[in-house]
């Protein structure tokens, strides 16, 4: 009998290593695929909170929630009201750059930049899903990427910040400074002097560029300030120093840069580069993690998807924080051992997915709008969303009546069936890609000759002009439009019943959607747009759904 007992607790201890052991998740590189940039993150309780960059998007500033680093839903958006700020007449790599979110004594803080108005600002909340209050200028704040330390053991807050070389007389181009003022946060001001503790990087002498994106955390007894050097490109890195006193001195870790992918060989297979931009955190399993930016190019430089947030392990040793132990290749994968905690009601956001957006409950937090969002202008209803035709276009710095979604994979195919019945040459609705206001395909149902036609445009580099690639005539009935990018290859097809299609054209140069031909820092989206081009119109267009699937061969 006490055989029989102890056979069965053995096998029961083997059935529950064998579950603890399949409890491991795998984080899948990018953690949040497509245009989440400048990633800031902060961890209060078993909750982790990310909030990224926009520019000229509006809403502004997703915030994004997990608890297990791997399964992330949108809860909000920081700038969700005009009255906040909107970003009309501003290019759309302008706006806001690099947040940074904190978390003190039942208070939510993100600091930003907006570029081109208010400057450096401050916000708050109790909740991170919001409302966030109107920004606080912090004008003293001369430079960009502020984020702020809170030192517990005193009651004080620091903001940190990248500002101009000393003196405004830079020794070279890209010289720059971390500088650093106390913050009152309960009044949300700078007080006192400011105080430089960075000039130029690491090692001024080899004249470092684009020392940025500052944060410090605690570490024992030492404050550990961690920057991006290099720049956001492919010569991007993450540098670390340290001091006893949060005033400085500051050295530098003689193993800098502590992640970066500059070096690597540029012929690698399904190469990760750009990498910098990090903050760290510890993980729900006791570990330490960096999250941070990276792209995926297609080839050299070129990529479509944006700069992307991933995940790398990181070690301290001797209190020097080590990702990836500098310069070795960010995988796609990494096996840990935080048990999965998966949300009810979220979009994927990682791996190979597909999903089709409806609109009968609104639109969902992640779409956006160009510079700020007119409520008069959309619709939602178990129909689908209703645009109403405006004179605005998305060559210009205006509002049209534009939603987007993120292109979130290399290979990426979008799709909508749109109900409209255009009453002039100049009425045109129907899907776009979409890089920036010089840089994007239309796929759009108009009428020419009164004669109601399919036609597709691409924008002319750096200019306001549109160029027409082809037209297909079809009647008045069902039509589903599709638009796929695979990598530098755009693809455009069109179909009346909804399975059979015919193609508009292929093989375009998905190279003219990249961020490097654009010269911005934003990545591409897929569009339901429409427009009357001038005009006054009362006509509107309806898209029944938006569909999206995503399929990356390096992701499977």
């Amino acid at each position: 009998m006490l055989k029989t007992v102890s056979k069965i607790c053995s096998i029961i201890v083997l059935v529950c290593c064998v579950k603890i052991a399949s409890a491991q998740v795998t984080l899948t590189n990018p953690i949040l695929t497509g245009f989440y940039p400048d990633p800031s993150i902060v961890k209060v309780g078993a909750d982790y909170y990310s909030v990224h960059s926009t520019f000229s998007y509006f809403p502004g500033l997703p915030i994004m929630h997990s608890r297990d680093l791997k399964n992330w839903k949108q809860i909000g958006n920081v700038i969700s009201r005009p009255s906040q700020m909107d970003f009309m007449g501003e290019r759309m790599s302008r706006g806001l750059f690099a947040p940074a979110i904190t978390y003190y004594k039942g208070i939510y803080y993100v600091t930003c930049t907006d570029i081109d108005h208010d400057g450096n600002f401050v916000v708050t909340a109790t909740n991170p899903a919001g409302p966030w209050s109107n920004p606080v200028k912090i004008p003293q704040v001369r430079g960009i990427d502020p984020s702020i330390y809170f030192d517990e053991a005193t009651d004080k807050a620091y903001v940190v910040y990248n500002s101009d070389a000393p003196d405004n007389k830079p020794l070279y181009p890209g010289h720059r400074t971390v500088q650093m003022y106390e913050f009152d946060y309960k009044n949300l001001k700078t007080i006192g002097e400011k105080k430089q503790l960075i000039n130029g990087g690491v090692d001024i002498t080899k004249k470092p560029v684009w020392i940025e994106g500052p944060h410090i955390l605690k570490r024992n007894d030492w404050y550990i300030l961690y920057c991006a050097e290099g720049g956001t490109s492919v010569n991007h890195s993450q540098v670390a120093l340290r001091s006893k006193d949060i005033w400085g001195p500051y050295v530098p870790y003689e193993g800098n840069p502590v992640l970066t992918q500059r070096g690597l060989p540029a012929d690698r297979p399904n190469p990760i580069t750009s990498a910098g931009h990090a903050q760290f955190i510890e993980g729900p399993d006791g570990n330490w993690y960096s999250i941070f930016l990276a792209v995926r190019p297609y080839e050299g430089d070129y990529y479509n998807t944006g700069r992307e947030m991933f995940i790398a392990p990181l070690t301290w040793v001797n209190d020097w924080p080590m990702i990836e132990h500098g310069e070795k290749a960010i995988e796609y994968k990494y096996k840990t051992n935080i048990k999965e905690v998966k949300q009810k009601g979220a979009l994927p956001q990682n791996g190979n997915f597909s999903y089709t957006m409806k609109f009968d409950k609104g639109l969902d937090l992640s779409m956006m709008h160009l510079r700020t969002v007119d409520s008069s202008s959309f619709k939602t209803s178990k129909n689908g969303l209703t645009l109403k035709l405006k004179p605005e276009t998305i060559s210009e710095l205006g509002n049209p009546s534009f939603v987007a979604k993120r292109q979130q994979h290399m290979s990426s195919t979008a799709e909508t069936e749109l109900v409209f019945s255009p009453k002039s040459e100049k009425e045109k609705a129907g899907l776009v890609i979409y890089q920036d206001e010089s840089h994007y395909y239309f796929l759009a149902k108009s009428i020419k000759d009164g004669k109601t036609q399919v036609e597709l445009y691409k924008s002319v580099h750096r200019k306001k002009d549109v160029e027409l690639i082809n037209t297909l005539p079809v009647g008045n009935g069902k039509l589903v439009l599709r638009i796929t990018n695979n990598a530098d290859k755009c693809h455009f097809a069109i179909s009346e019943n909804g399975k059979d299609f015919k193609t508009l054209a292929e093989n375009q140069d998905g190279k003219h959607l990249s961020t490097r031909v654009s010269g911005g820092f934003i990545g591409n989206v897929f569009a339901l747009y429409a427009t009357s081009n001038g005009e006054k119109s009362d006509n509107n267009a309806t898209f029944k759904y938006l569909k999206y699937s995503g399929d990356d061969a390096v992701l499977k």
